[in-house]
């Protein structure tokens, strides 16, 4: 019997899906996220050519889910960002605003 290979770039994929979720709350889960996603592409490409020839797709499934999740969760974490960033720089506006009237 004919030993499997193991699919490029799954262990990668899985550790950077894993890196992306704990790093969430940080800017770095957002980029970790999407290099997960994108190096998980050809990956996905070459099961889909001959699955028979390759093992580790379920790891490569489970990195490129939980980089999606962590994508999702670093753009919330930006969002949020944004959102306190915008109402500190209007509160500030406004003080120096009432002051220089």
């Amino acid at each position: 019997m004919e030993e499997k290979e193991t699919l490029p770039n799954a262990v990668a994929t899985l550790v950077l899906g894993i890196c992306s979720i704990v790093f969430g709350c940080l800017f770095i889960g957002l980029v970790l996220g999407i290099v997960g996603l994108a190096i998980s592409g050809s990956s996905v490409k070459l099961n889909a050519q001959d699955p028979n020839k390759y093992n580790g797709y379920q790891m490569l499934n489970a990195g490129r889910i939980m980089s999606i999740i962590g994508i999702i969760l670093g753009a919330i974490y930006v969002l949020y960002y944004i959102v306190v960033v915008v109402i500190i720089g209007t509160a500030g506006f406004s003080l120096w605003n009432m002051q220089h009237q």
